[in-house]
């Protein structure tokens, strides 16, 4: 792709994520969902690993996502309309342990039976502590998304809070652990809510893979 491309793609995802962004339906269940009549991109990681503030910096907004201090506060799956152009799925967080076994098994539970029922869902968006790396529960999230052949890429957060001389290592400590899951994209984006840095790449990411899906407005 050329540089000409990159910069279209770019712009195209800054205007995507400038246009209007509402929360449209809440779901508890997978027996309780929208129409899978729209092209789905979801963002799914660990309880308190900054995903309400990814989706809020995405779309240039300060309340869109509900921004809790309380790890396992968001219980269902959240669908937002992005202008348009797509559904924005906030999963669940997963693996908090202060939260009923019960309620674990039903989260995972809807979250499975959500991945393997949605063929309008493009990707998933594996969010990592970008301090930590991928722990045991993100795996077995990874795996979940390998063995229902669903699409997914991991974005590290919390760019801000590594040493800028750690920021590599961590890349590539991370590359290493996709490199041989099949349904794994290749990029890994690290970026940070609180600072703004790769805030547009990710939207660059979510431009060109609407694009790919022959997404067009």
């Amino acid at each position: 792709m050329t540089n000409t491309d990159d910069d279209e793609l770019m712009e195209r995802g800054r205007k995507i994520f400038a246009g209007s962004a509402e929360f449209i339906f809440g779901s508890t269940s997978a027996t309780d969902l929208p129409k899978a009549d729209a092209v789905e991109i979801a963002f799914a990681g660990r309880s308190n690993v900054g995903k309400s503030s990814l989706v809020n910096a995405l779309t240039n907004r300060k309340t869109l996502a509900r921004v809790s201090h309380t790890p396992g506060r968001t219980q269902q799956l959240n669908f937002f309309d992005i202008g348009g152009h797509f559904r924005l799925v906030d999963l669940p967080g997963y693996g908090y342990a202060a939260v009923s076994k019960e309620k674990v098994a039903n989260w995972t539970a809807t979250i499975r039976d959500f991945l393997r029922g949605r063929p309008n869902l493009a990707r998933v968006f594996v969010l990592i502590d970008g301090r930590h790396g991928p722990k045991d529960v993100d795996r077995q999230v990874m795996d979940l998304l390998d063995e229902a052949a669903v699409s997914y890429a991991l974005v590290l957060t919390k760019r801000d809070e590594v040493k800028l001389g750690d920021v590599q290592s961590r890349l590539e400590a991370t590359q290493q652990e996709i490199a041989k899951r099949p349904a794994a994209y290749p990029e890994i984006l690290f970026v940070s809510s609180h600072t703004g840095e790769e805030i547009p790449t990710l939207r660059t990411a979510v431009a060109r893979l609407l694009a790919e899906r022959g997404e067009t407005r």
